[in-house]
């Protein structure tokens, strides 16, 4: 069942502030991501930040969430934002965004 029809399917919008960029956050994140059958995306951020949409089971997000405060020994996370946001668009896997 599609991502847009099935209600136990949400989408979270995700910013981590600290030192989370030249840490490999982002495949860090992908990794964690891919591991827990998420879809979505993750990329780096002007103001230094790193930003990520991720869509599965709300116990599977908070996973993700949960890993993404803890970060990996090479970063620093100081604050992460969060929300559950409507779903617009339907991912196909997590990728990397380099834009």
């Amino acid at each position: 069942m599609a991502a847009l029809d099935n209600p136990k399917i949400k989408q979270l919008r995700i910013l981590v502030f600290g030192n989370v960029q030249g840490v490999f956050f982002r495949a860090f994140a992908k990794q964690a991501a891919d591991s827990l059958g998420l879809k979505g995306w993750v990329k780096n951020l002007p103001d230094g930040s790193v930003e990520a949409i991720a869509q599965g089971s709300e116990e599977k997000l908070d996973e993700f969430l949960k890993l993404l405060k803890k970060g990996l020994p090479a970063s620093r996370v100081d604050s992460v934002n969060f929300e559950f946001e409507k779903i617009k668009e339907e991912f196909v896997d997590f990728v990397i965004k380099y834009s």
